[in-house]
């Protein structure tokens, strides 16, 4: 196992503003690699953990990760976003995590299609259950939804040419590949690889990514829901990695934070979002675009 996967992002900083040390649950809704849940369970012999992934092999990989703990922990294959259906007990949890970023496990293995550096097939599922993959949809959506995607998704200048281009391309092959991908990227975005400049390949992935695994959808209803189900005390940090995930953290979090909201408010830890220290990204390079937003749950009526 590659070192870089054990790395987990802004590891001191959540931890703290999660308030570990108190006893009972904590729920890491993005479990992946189960760096953050380690250190949870290593630093608090008195707190149990609730470990949450759509990724089946990153659920197994966690699982022996954690075996030293099995007695404290209770794994689910599911999407954070189905916590509330889950068999816990909401008034004895005291923090949750979500961890809305890759991993380096997900990004480095090819035969997944997440990352754009390596040759493999065009996939891009968290979830093997879902049907719908990366090629798919390059083949199957209509050339203004393809523009809307990756211009809303990706933030790319060049949707629309990189949109008609794929609709050229797929006429006569299929683009099925990561490499192919990105090539045709390359080719509509006058790519020149320049120190410190993002490649446009990054952007038309990750939109990809959020539209086959469906990353936003219902992401802000989650937290006002789960706000709504923990008690008074319980705290919420919040990882994201791109500016569309944490607009919604950060308008959600502010409205819960409103007076007249009624029972479900909390203040926010976090006046502005903490990102990762100079020696952090130095470490570990794909943690530069996280933000940490984080919140705890008022006592009623206060």
């Amino acid at each position: 196992m590659n070192p870089r996967e054990h790395i987990p992002v802004l590891l001191e900083e959540s931890l703290a503003l999660l308030d570990i040390g108190r006893d009972g649950i904590y729920i890491d809704g993005t479990l992946g690699l189960a760096g953050h849940a380690e250190e949870i369970l290593k630093r608090n012999p008195r707190a149990r953990l609730v470990g949450i992934d759509l990724d089946d092999r990153s659920i197994r990989k966690a699982q022996a990760r954690l075996q030293p703990f099995e007695d404290r922990v209770d794994l689910y294959h599911a999407d954070f976003k189905c916590i509330p259906e889950l068999d816990i007990d909401f008034p004895a949890v005291r923090g949750i995590l979500l961890d809305l970023g890759m991993s380096s496990y997900q990004l480095d293995t090819a035969d997944r299609g997440f990352g754009h550096s390596q040759e493999g097939p065009l996939d891009m599922r968290m979830d093997d259950r879902n049907k719908l993959t990366a090629a798919k949809i390059l083949d199957k959506y209509p050339e203004p939804k393809l523009a809307q995607l990756f211009r809303e998704y990706g933030e790319l200048k060049q949707a629309a040419k990189l949109a008609r281009k794929i609709a050229s391309v797929r006429r006569t092959q299929k683009i099925e590949s990561t490499t192919h991908l990105r090539g045709l990227v390359e080719e509509v975005c006058h790519w020149i690889p320049q120190r410190g400049k993002i490649h446009p390949a990054a952007k038309v992935f990750q939109a990809l990514r959020i539209e086959v695994n469906q990353e936003l959808q219902g992401l802000g209803e989650f937290l006002i829901e789960a706000i709504g189900l923990v008690g008074p005390g319980t705290r919420l940090a919040v990882i994201s990695f791109h500016s569309l995930e944490d607009r919604i953290v950060k308008h959600t979090l502010a409205r819960l934070s409103r007076p007249e909201y009624g029972d479900s408010v909390i203040d926010i830890l976090t006046k502005h979002p903490v990102v990762p220290s100079e020696d952090e990204v130095a470490r570990n390079p794909r943690s530069r675009s996280a933000k940490l937003r984080a919140a705890v749950k008022r006592p009623h009526g206060s």
